[in-house]
């Protein structure tokens, strides 16, 4: 597995640096990206990568990116099959290398996430998605984003008490859910599940969180 992401990576590095000014440190976190069918990640194995890391599973694909650089708070995560996922407060922003990417994907108006320790009902959302191939920019759709409650949450062995919340999304050729389990005390999306586009998410697991101005 080892030898095929390495394979990967050297196809994936003059990508890398071509079209994001990847630095060096970028370069040797992208090196320690792992992915496969189906991957086994143990805790020791996390512990032993300096960067943090982030468990994605695609439709057909599951990747331990990892991050390579947060460009005033918009956090790249770089797998060796080329793959990034793009994260704004733990949210998708963008995604590159997908079958159906989301060039960007923006919060309109108000933001409920930036709350979410204190919120304890419903908030509207409201997003613009730019989606290629196609060439479909500027879709708006519009979400309910609600509290569910606590849930018991395994994460590399170690069960975590989160909040859930379900943000179901309409409009644009979209009808779906998306899904985030929230550390109770920060608000910090641990779990979630996001839409990328119509009929496509990924599910995203904090493996080892990235937490610009704070605590692992």
């Amino acid at each position: 597995m080892r030898a095929l992401a390495a394979l990967c990576l050297v196809l994936l590095l003059p990508v890398l640096t071509g079209c994001s000014g990847l630095s060096r440190g970028s370069l040797d976190a992208a090196r320690l990206a792992v992915f496969g069918a189906k991957l086994e990640i143990t805790p020791e194995q996390v512990a032993a990568n300096p960067y943090a890391q982030m468990l994605v599973q695609g439709d057909d694909f599951e990747a331990l990116m990892v991050l390579g650089n947060d460009d005033a708070g918009r956090s790249a995560w770089y797998s060796p099959d080329r793959r990034i996922v793009f994260l704004r407060d733990g949210l998708v922003a963008g995604t590159a290398g997908l079958p159906q990417d989301a060039r960007d994907i923006r919060l309109v108006g108000d933001s409920p996430f930036s709350r979410l320790a204190t919120l304890q009902s419903t908030a509207p959302t409201l997003r613009r998605y730019d989606w290629m191939p196609g060439y479909r920019h500027g879709a708006m759709v519009e979400g309910e984003l609600r509290r569910i409650g606590l849930e018991q949450v395994e994460i590399l062995g170690s069960t975590h008490t989160l909040v859930r919340f379900d943000e179901v999304l309409h409009g644009a050729g979209v009808d779906a859910t998306n899904r985030y389990w929230v550390e109770p005390q920060t608000g910090f999306i641990r779990k979630s599940r996001q839409l990328v586009a119509p009929g496509h998410s990924v599910d995203l697991v904090q493996l080892k969180p990235y937490r610009p101005g704070g605590t692992r």
